[in-house]
């Protein structure tokens, strides 16, 4: 009740004393306006009333109702000191919250963060998974380059952490380590080099994101983990599959050869006279080299197939870029459907799919031909898709379907948006250059939209009819005069301009509108547009070369008023043409040509896709969109001639097995298995018999490869003598049979045991030199036979003495072990010197179980407790037998597990020596 209440306070009872403080200022003062924000202010100071609260209710409402302003976008920047008290709670509920808003603000507020850095590094070592991983957000969020070997030690020690969130947040402390001290590259690296090597797809994409954000150049750490991230790439996260999709590509675009190299045997007709058929074969064989695509790149095209159908938009942009990029041009087909699927989404998506697809109809129309109505305008598409649907239909446009377009162009023409409609204009131009069949037509179309009523729609036709009447003047006179009469009702400066130009360069074949023309403009001169000035101008000097009689004192009119024109470069064309067109005892040997210079044949323009030159940049990448290389742009590479040594990518051997058994113990890890010595004289025999079969092989050498055929390694558990003491059930006879029938040691003298395949080189901290007062301990698994016991596992402990002076008499003390574990310890060490080291040998009896061993590491002054847990691969001895023997001892372990599946149905746990 009182927790209620007191929310109620909270949220509701401020609001009177808002109402109250806003009347008393707008009584008090004219500037009443102010007492709105009272309530803003009131709401602050109950919250940091509420964070000081002893009780964690109303801590964790007011981190709920904080978090929630950090989403609306809002300030709560000055509720920091409040809130960094609460870093150490103890309700886990809160300090993720506390975590999240430390996140947000803790670059702004570094100071007061930097007092709460040992509480960061406390979290770090929290059982819960959620605050290891906030714990470390936060401290790679405080940007003091002071604090970098903290945040450096934080992402090593995370990214060997047991939950694959924890190291996933390890991968983004990465990214902002290294943007905060760039000389840290060099470690992250090693750090970046052993996660890319981790199972979990949740942290694949996010490894890989650091990956090229750090070292995008380091191809060769992609090389072993290639094969894994491809068939890893169904299952990681959307955004994790569009980072690796994006370097994978780069990857294929440097490994493999292209898939695109055409058949360039000699066509019949490259014969040489005097070449025989047989030369003239032999030549086609040398120049015909089939083209066979690398397994590796196979597999990453059909590995990311599946993701065309992904809900993500960005991961099917990121795969259709990828199948543009490396796969053939005759697969390349099947991204068209899933793109063209893209623009049922909102106008963003639609924006950049569109810009992909323009650039791509460009090479390849038929790619989306098929589609041609889906690229159709709507009335309800913004201005910005409506003209890149009218880019990717002028791609595709061909003599087979050009009717249907121009109908369809008709319509666009008429629409009330008038950036549309003079786009729509263009794209007729366009068409008309590219498909000779419809030029006529199209020329006659736009002719038509001169009497439109629409200026920009005007303008826009004189502009393309310009460009069109380029290519065949002669035959299009009448149009020009047209044109002509258009002037006295145009005023877009560009038409005028355009009209004007035309004119001039036809002035020949017009030559009684022609002179008139100018007369018009010379009159309205001084009040016309600078881009409509120069090309009176210019008409001005052409009619001056070729009808002087007519044009003389009106060329010299205009170029008198052109010389004091308020525009400089009107002022410099003028004296330019002056000198060039009207030649005097100061005029150089130029003039001579002025007739050359003005009235040279002018090329023809070109109408081309704004689209045609970006296909140089990766698809879906902003520098694409931009049209211009953006700032952390990675290009993609030529294909290299002859393919790079594909066995980069094989993993060796060693790896999968230890890989494969890895997986196995991690499956296994829930339930404990035993493991032990056998005895003395097994052991012997089996090292006999195994030195037996090895001298048979190096004398036969010849059944070499054979023999490693039918020998294979395996594990098995080695029998206790000593069963670990606990309740024995009552047994049925039938089941007590099963058990007997599993003896081991009765082939024993095919079973021998073998050197360990893989050996980790992995060290365990057994004491802190901070915990030990300088003294230093950690322990190792060397996994050879215990020379302490048959039963025991061989531990190496290796000694630091990290202190500035003598540490004497290190032993063992008390050890507090559970029932039936023993343990055989070192010998006393007398003194260990400064900065001095030594490694001991131990031997523990786990008794076939990951029970801990506790026990106390002495000095002569103090004693640490320190304890050993094995990790269940370390119970288990390497076997060698024949293939046959294999088989019958995994039958034998079939049946074992029935049985005791069959035990723990009825509520037991049984730990039964097989001997």
């Amino acid at each position: 009740m009182s927790s209620n209440s007191f929310a109620y306070t909270e949220q509701s009872g401020g609001g009177e004393t808002a109402e109250l403080g806003q009347e008393a200022t707008s009584t008090i003062s004219p500037s009443g306006a102010f007492g709105l924000f009272s309530s803003d202010l009131k709401k602050n100071e109950d919250l940091k009333q509420m964070l000081e609260s002893n009780k964690d209710s109303a801590k964790l409402d007011a981190m709920k109702r904080i978090v929630g302003m950090i989403a609306k976008g809002k300030n709560a920047s000055e509720l920091f000191p409040a809130v960094v008290k609460n870093v150490a709670s103890k309700n886990i509920e809160i300090k993720k919250l506390v975590y999240v808003y430390l996140v947000r603000y803790a670059e702004e507020q570094q100071d007061l963060a930097l007092l709460s850095i040992s509480t960061f590094q406390r979290a770090l070592k929290d059982p819960n998974q959620l605050i290891r991983a906030s714990a470390l957000r936060v401290l790679s969020s405080i940007r003091v380059p002071i604090i970098v070997p903290i945040m450096m030690l934080a992402i090593k020690e995370a990214s060997a952490d047991l939950s694959p969130y924890v190291r996933k947040n390890a991968a983004h402390a990465i990214q902002k380590l290294y943007s905060l001290d760039p000389e840290q590259k060099e470690m992250l690296i090693e750090v970046i080099e052993k996660l890319l090597k981790d199972k979990s797809t949740l942290v694949a994409g996010s490894v890989v994101m650091a990956f090229e954000e750090v070292c995008p150049d380091r191809i060769d750490l992609i090389h072993k983990n290639y094969r894994k991230l491809c068939n890893l790439l169904v299952d990681v996260e959307e955004w994790g599959q569009v980072v690796i999709i994006h370097m994978l590509t780069r990857y294929a675009r440097t490994q493999f050869v292209s898939p695109w190299k055409e058949d360039d045997g000699l066509e019949d007709n490259e014969k040489n006279f005097y070449e025989s058929d047989d030369e003239l074969k032999e030549k086609t064989e040398d120049r015909k080299k089939p083209y066979t695509m690398d397994p590796d790149h196979r597999l990453l095209i059909r590995n990311t197939k599946p993701l065309l159908q992904s809900r993500n938009a960005a991961v099917v942009m990121a795969v259709a870029q990828l199948y543009w990029h490396i796969s053939p041009k005759s697969e390349a087909g099947i991204i068209s459907k899933s793109l063209v699927r893209l623009l049922r989404s909102n106008r963003e998506v639609q924006y950049i799919v569109l810009q992909n697809i323009a650039t791509m109809s460009i090479q390849r129309k038929g790619m989306f031909e098929p589609y041609l109505k889906s690229f159709y305008v709507r009335s309800t598409d913004p201005t910005m898709i409506k003209t890149l649907k009218l880019e990717i239909l002028t791609n595709l446009a061909n003599e087979a379907n050009i009717s249907t377009l121009l109908r369809e162009f008709q319509t666009y023409v008429k629409s009330q948006d008038k950036q549309f409609a003079a786009a729509t204009i263009q794209t007729i131009g366009r068409c008309a250059t590219n498909i000779s069949e419809v030029t006529d037509t199209c020329l006659n179309g736009l002719v038509c939209l001169l009497s439109n009523r629409d200026e920009i729609v005007v303008a826009e036709s004189v502009v393309v009819i310009k460009k069109l009447l380029q290519m065949q003047p002669v035959q299009h006179g009448e149009i020009i005069k047209h044109m002509a009469k258009l002037l006295d009702s145009i005023t877009v400066p560009v038409a005028r301009a355009s009209i004007l130009w035309l004119i001039g360069e036809n002035c020949e074949r017009v030559p009684k509108i022609a002179p008139d023309v100018l007369r018009k403009m010379a009159k309205s001169f001084t009040n016309e547009d600078d881009l409509v000035k120069l090309q009176i101008l210019n008409l001005g000097a052409k009619l001056y070369l070729t009808n002087s009689k007519q044009t003389k004192l009106l060329t010299q009119y205009i170029l008198n008023l052109g010389k004091y024109d308020q525009n400089y470069d009107i002022r410099d064309r003028t004296r330019f043409i002056r000198q060039l067109i009207v030649p005097n005892e100061k005029s150089g040997a130029l003039s001579k040509y002025a007739k050359k210079i003005f009235l040279a044949q002018k090329p023809a323009p070109l109408l081309e896709s704004p689209f045609k030159d970006r296909d140089h940049f990766q698809l879906g990448t902003l520098s694409h969109t931009l049209n211009i290389k953006a700032s952390g742009y990675l290009e993609l590479s030529n294909w290299p001639e002859v393919a790079p040594d594909p066995s980069v990518r094989n993993v060796e051997v060693i790896e999968l097995v230890k890989n494969f058994w890895v997986c196995f113990l991690e499956s296994e890890s829930g339930s404990e298995s035993g493991e032990g010595g056998g005895s003395e004289e097994e052991e012997d025999s089996s090292e006999d018999s195994s030195e037996g079969s090895s001298s048979e092989e190096e004398s036969e050498s010849g059944d070499e490869s054979e023999a490693e055929h039918k020998r294979m390694p395996f594990l098995t558990v080695n029998p206790i003598s000593t069963p670990v003491v606990l309740p024995t059930p009552a047994l049925s006879p039938s089941l007590i049979a099963d058990l007997e029938g599993l003896n081991l040691s009765t082939s024993s003298s095919v079973i021998s045991v073998g050197t360990p395949v893989f050996v980790p080189g992995k060290t365990h901290v057994l004491l802190h030199r901070m915990s030990g007062k300088g003294l230093a301990a950690n322990y190792f698994f060397p996994r050879q036979p215990c020379i302490f016991g048959d039963k025991m596992v061989s531990v190496q402990i290796t000694l630091n003495n990290t202190s500035d002076r003598k540490i004497e008499n290190i032993h063992i003390g008390e050890k507090k072990l559970p029932v039936g574990m023993q343990m055989h310890v070192f010998h006393p060490i007398d003194s260990l010197e400064p900065e001095g080291s030594i490694t001991v040998s131990m031997g523990i009896d786990f008794c076939d179980s990951t029970q801990t061993a506790s026990f106390q590491l002495c000095t002569k002054d103090d004693c640490f407790n320190v304890s050993i847990q094995p990790p269940i691969g370390e119970l288990l001895l390497p076997v060698t037998m024949s293939e046959k023997d294999f088989k019958k001892e995994q039958a034998c372990l079939s049946r074992l597990n029935k049985a005791l599946a069959h035990l723990l149905l009825r509520g037991y746990s049984v730990f039964e020596k097989c001997s």
